[in-house]
């Protein structure tokens, strides 16, 4: 006998039905990705580095091939037919970089990933068409790569890049959320930093009201001090720049000890800047880029495999998403300064705008 069911029960169990039916194809969809074939390329053994690999390692799902190739400096990256290895295995590469046989499946995607400057060099020569992604790169190391290494823009092959900063808007949306009446911004930067300092003009313009950015620049360290002259005087917060300021730490302590002098906070893209006597920054952890760049890798993947992409070979470039605010509750004392808590900040960072 079959039971006839009321219109309305009907639609309900055809909805239930549906929802069943594409909740089981996602999860297939999913599992397909996460048991893909992951290719790790390290080129250092930073801290940082290391923490991003074991990152990416603890997410590989069961059934997934996860292998990590250290790549020795200078070492020219070859593929080479190798028998088939164990899952989860680790080897040295001096002379070149073996690979090895994948039998093509769908639920099997390769995917490379280069881990910091020095591996990335070297993965963009590796013959191959796997999607490659470039993780723990800063937006000059980036610029620099793009400019010596015409092998980035292979046709053939779709690239990601993940920098490991958050985009300038983001930068100038914390200093925003910490200092919401101020609207002059100074950065002291190396003639290096062009194209961080044009990302951060065209953020700056992109708000309203728009941020008045004075940018004076320092061709060496001794002329840091003469820029600072310039810029404190017409700012209400000074910006510290991943750029060779910002990775010195005696270029860093001029800029907050000018701060310190006048009176004015200290903004940045990193927890040393932080602890150092910087006001706040937003950064994202080893951790949490080695997730973003899984995610980042999902695309790459699927756009390598949609029709219609074959002459769109531009890398595509994300910024890492600000996924921590990080205050220093002293130097706000001193300032006079009575700041949300972290975890609101970043809330508010992570908000669209």
């Amino acid at each position: 006998m079959n039971p006839v069911l009321p219109p309305s029960s009907r639609r309900l169990w055809r909805a239930a039905r549906g929802a069943l039916a594409a909740a089981l194809a996602w999860a297939a969809a999913g599992s397909g990705f996460a048991a893909a074939s992951l290719t790790v390329l390290m080129g250092d053994d930073m801290a940082a580095s290391s923490e991003f690999v074991q990152q990416l390692r603890a997410d590989q799902e069961p059934g997934g091939k996860f292998e990590l190739v250290r790549v020795a400096p200078g070492a020219a990256l070859t593929a080479q037919p190798e028998a088939a290895a164990p899952p989860d295995t680790e080897r040295a590469a001096n002379a070149g970089v073996r690979t090895r046989s994948l039998r093509p499946s769908a639920a099997d995607t390769p995917l490379t990933m280069a881990v910091g400057p020095a591996a990335a060099r070297a993965a963009i020569e590796r013959p191959g068409q796997e999607p490659l992604v470039l993780a723990m790169l800063s937006r000059l190391e980036y610029e620099t790569l793009k400019a010596s290494s015409p092998a980035l823009r292979r046709g053939d092959r779709r690239v990601g890049v993940l920098l490991r900063d958050p985009a300038m808007a983001d930068q100038l949306a914390l200093v925003n959320a910490v200092l919401p009446q101020k609207h002059r911004v100074g950065v002291v930067a190396t003639p290096e930093s062009e194209p961080l300092v044009r990302e951060l003009q065209r953020a700056a313009q992109g708000t309203n009201p728009a941020w008045d950015l004075r940018v004076e620049y320092a061709p060496d360290a001794r002329s840091i001090a003469s820029a600072l002259r310039l810029v404190v005087p017409q700012s209400d917060a000074l910006m510290v720049l991943p750029d060779l300021i910002g990775d010195n730490q005696a270029a860093t302590l001029s800029v907050l000890r000018a701060a310190a002098t006048a009176g004015l906070p200290v903004f940045g893209a990193s927890e040393g800047l932080v602890r150092s006597g910087g006001l706040a920054a937003a950064v994202s952890t080893p951790s949490q880029l080695a997730q973003q760049a899984r995610l980042l890798g999902q695309k790459v993947a699927s756009a390598g495999t949609a029709s219609g992409n074959g002459n769109n070979n531009a890398p595509l470039v994300e910024a890492a998403t600000p996924a921590t605010v990080r205050v220093n509750a002293t130097v706000a004392r001193g300032l006079g300064l009575r700041l949300p808590e972290e975890r609101e900040l970043t809330d508010r960072l992570a908000a669209p705008r």
